[in-house]
């Protein structure tokens, strides 16, 4: 076997004062090359976590149902052979352009990237096409197993996954996300404060809500789960609604025109949080089945609920010894009152919450 190896074309560099090497390997050969085992041995003698069975369905759909319009990011791996590269001659590009050759007998283990693993053999399965695709890889040469489990936990300390704001914004194949930045664009309340990079709000800002928070609360509205189509009478639908709300909130006009400080809204009123757009999408979702008129007038009541965080009311609703909570009891409970104030019919499992509550 000494005589037979698998030759990529590769970039060579240094990290750490060690060789790594960078090639492109065609998807069909990741199963075939790429070890991957640590469903039977312990944990202290491995250096990858066990396989999450539940995350590999959902990267196979998307590369079956995107096959010209995915992305894939490298996966690392350390081999625990001797490896030789061949500069390339003429390229102009120095020495570290070339050929690099593993021995067929080789350990090619991955450090990171064992769902992609799974994945790409699940999707090659359903589209073979795409075993001609490349993913890129990268590659370190072994330094034993307590380097190997370095290498995983530095590669995984500083992932840090974006927030749903953010990934809202940026995804442009999920209906329900462009939904929300529709809704975010075409509501004049929400357009003018709405967060639309972070999922939470600092003290300082000058925004009321968050793209991610109008999102879950439109999903409610309109009762829509990942995956589903949303019409353009329906998202018509939900910014009329959203608009209708604001109307009735005078405090929110007033952080439109600038008249109040929206840290001032957040700190005082209950209204200003993520917990409230919730409640009022799930009420929301009932209004809607009711004719247009109807559910505006109903609406207008809004105008007469005390919002105020003093109002001891909220207190175990939204509001847990005087914090905002958002749990999901809290945004049932916080919706009942809404519910009581609009003259509203509770459901059974609402009055259960209430039970509970007192």
């Amino acid at each position: 076997m000494v005589d037979f190896s698998h030759t990529f074309p590769a970039a060579r560099g240094v990290q750490s004062g060690r060789p790594c090497y960078v090639a492109m390997c065609p998807m069909r050969l990741v199963p075939k090359i790429f070890i991957f085992d640590s469903q039977e041995v312990p944990p202290e003698l491995r250096a990858q976590r066990t396989l999450n069975r539940t995350r590999v369905p959902e990267i196979a759909s998307y590369l079956v149902e995107n096959p010209t319009n995915y992305t894939l990011s490298a996966i690392t791996a350390s081999i625990d052979a001797q490896v030789t590269f061949e500069p390339s001659t003429d390229t102009g590009l120095g020495q570290n352009l070339g050929l690099l050759s593993i021995p067929m007998d080789a350990k090619i283990l991955i450090n990171d990237g064992q769902h992609r693993r799974e994945a790409i053999i699940q999707a090659i399965e359903q589209n073979p096409e795409l075993g001609y695709d490349n993913i890129p890889v990268l590659f370190f040469i072994d330094a034993g197993l307590k380097r190997s489990q370095q290498m995983f936990a530095d590669l995984n300390k500083h992932a840090v996954r974006p927030s749903d704001s953010i990934s809202t914004l940026y995804d442009h194949r999920d209906a329900i996300a462009e939904m929300a930045r529709n809704v975010a664009n075409q509501v004049t309340v929400f357009s003018r404060l709405t967060e639309m990079e972070k999922s939470s709000i600092s003290n300082r800002s000058s925004k009321l809500f968050t793209l991610s928070a109008i999102k879950n609360a439109t999903k409610t509205l309109l009762q829509k789960r990942k995956g589903d189509l949303i019409t353009k009478e329906e998202q018509e639908l939900a910014i009329d609604f959203w608009n209708s709300v604001a109307a009735n909130m005078a405090d929110w006009q007033l952080a439109l025109e600038k008249k109040v400080a929206t840290s001032e809204l957040r700190e005082q009123y209950v209204h200003a949080h993520g917990v409230m757009l919730q409640a009022i999408g799930n009420i929301g979702a009932e209004l809607l089945y009711k004719p247009k008129p109807q559910w505006k007038n109903i609406l207008e009541r809004l105008q007469h609920i005390d919002w105020s965080r003093a109002n001891n009311e909220w207190e175990g609703r939204a509001m847990h010894h005087g914090r905002i909570s958002k749990a999901r009891a809290s945004v049932v409970l916080t919706g009942n009152y809404v519910k009581q104030q609009l003259g509203i019919a509770l459901t059974d499992s609402e009055h259960e919450y209430e039970k509970a509550l007192k």
